[in-house]
């Protein structure tokens, strides 16, 4: 308790104190977590500080404005707020504050510690929305990323400073994936974002990731789906302003953001409070704009060499691939991972529906020989997926096609292949290595 203490005192030292008179304002009006301001003419992404009585306060964002008052909303729940509450700001409009503490350490949206810490002490500002740079300035991937999962890295290898979705429906094992490649990819930093997911969830990861082994190269940002939306909409955009942080001191990240869905339904709710009307599926245009400027954060730097990897998670509601959410990450991504139910059903980890899933960078970054084994392997498990309702009802005779047959022969070869155990890494070199083994066993291709 006493080096908390003294932990604190010495970045209260080293904060630099507020010169100026400080804004005030008051509540006229509250409906729905919107919170109408008078007299307090803050910027959009602002946060402002409420009274509810026995000296204690609630934060609120500003999120618009309308008839020269600030609409807020909270971030938190309603209780306690009574009328012409006095409200002040707070924070530096649109910044937050990172650093180096950050790693090896669990937080929420707005950085508060959630592991039982600290609070980080973080003196570096950075804009919350990020710092837009050039077409021009963003060099190529060229370079390949081991994400940890044989079927990925031989069958839609991933390159450093690629953008790839995670797409299925609720319960296929998207959480299970993202888990495996999080702990086993190989990164210097790994920013973790858990936007709208169970409470469970959050403290599992953490317990499990949150070791000695790993714990100084991690961060990650949290915010249960029972928090306001604008809560977990800015998770995602601190998750996000982390992640570029240290791509800015030359390193490579990771960045992992579980879910693109939940950050759109977020969005939603916020524009349906301002008012915007819904156009695609219920979404306003701002909640779909909202995820493809999240998504366009990650990539490389070339002028400081440093990258952000980009892994998000798109749950397709319904299991419905034409899902607005899921049409637009897969417009705006270097590549997707598409899950399928009926392979979660057989057992088959991870789910992966090979011929569904594709890397747009893999030609650039594996090697010739491994893409052409990939591409061999890729046709045999559509043409046995093709025709597996025939094979099973025994209406197939040997022969008629022999790719189709090449198939069904290596078929426990090439399952054995796919499937990993949920505990096992598998390197990129070895996948690539046992991907042209598996190939060259089954044999030429009858083309």
């Amino acid at each position: 308790m006493i080096a908390e203490l003294q932990l604190e005192l010495a970045r209260l030292r080293s904060a630099a104190p507020a010169r100026g008179p400080v804004l005030t304002g008051r509540v006229v009006a509250c409906d729905g977590g919107l919170v109408e301001v008078a007299g307090l003419p803050l910027p959009i992404g602002s946060l402002g500080a409420i009274a509810t009585g026995a000296g204690e306060e609630c934060l609120a964002e500003v999120i618009g404005f309308r008839g020269g008052h600030s609409l807020m909303m909270l971030l938190g729940d309603t209780v306690l707020l009574r009328p012409e509450a006095r409200v002040r700001a707070c924070g530096s409009p649109g910044a937050v504050r990172l650093g180096e503490a950050l790693l090896g350490r669990a937080v929420d949206g707005l950085g508060r510690p959630i592991d039982g810490g600290p609070p980080p002490a973080c003196t570096d500002p950075w804009p919350l929305a990020g710092r837009r740079e050039g077409a021009l300035e963003r060099s190529g991937v060229r370079e390949p990323f081991d994400c940890g999962v044989r079927a990925i890295n031989a069958l839609a290898t991933m390159g450093v400073g690629q953008r790839l979705g995670v797409i299925a429906g609720s319960g296929v094992g998207k959480s299970m994936l993202i888990d495996r490649m999080a702990a086993s990819a190989v990164a210097d930093v790994t920013v973790v974002a858990l936007i709208g997911e169970r409470a469970r969830e959050v403290s599992d990861f953490v317990a499990r990731h949150m070791d000695e082994a790993r714990r100084g190269r991690m961060v990650v940002v949290a915010v249960p789906a029972d928090h306001a939306p604008n809560l977990r909409l800015r998770a995602a955009q601190y998750a996000a302003s982390i992640a570029e942080y240290f791509r800015e001191k030359g390193r490579r990240v990771l960045l992992v953001l579980d879910s693109l869905t939940r950050v759109a339904h977020a969005a939603r709710e916020l524009a349906l409070v301002l008012g915007e009307p819904g156009a695609a599926r219920g979404y306003p245009p701002s909640a779909l704009a909202a995820v493809t400027k999240l998504v366009e954060r990650a990539g490389n730097s070339a002028r400081t060499g440093g990258a952000v990897t980009g892994l998000y998670t798109v749950l397709a509601d319904g299991d419905d691939a034409s899902d607005p959410v899921v049409d637009t990450a897969r417009a705006i991504l270097d590549g997707h991972v598409v899950l399928s139910r009926d392979l979660a059903q057989r057992g088959h980890y991870p789910a992966i529906d090979v011929p569904a899933s594709l890397s747009r960078v893999m030609e650039d970054v594996a090697p010739p020989e491994a893409t052409r084994a990939a591409r061999r392997l890729r046709r045999l498990i559509a043409v046995r997926e093709d025709n597996r309702d025939l094979v099973m009802m025994g209406a197939y005779r040997q022969g008629a096609d022999a790719e189709l047959d090449a198939a069904l022969a290596a078929s426990g070869e090439i399952d054995a292949f796919l499937q990993q155990e949920r505990g096992e890494a598998a390197d990129l070199a070895d996948s690539l290595a046992a991907l042209e083994a598996l190939v060259a066993a089954i044999g030429n291709d009858p083309a």
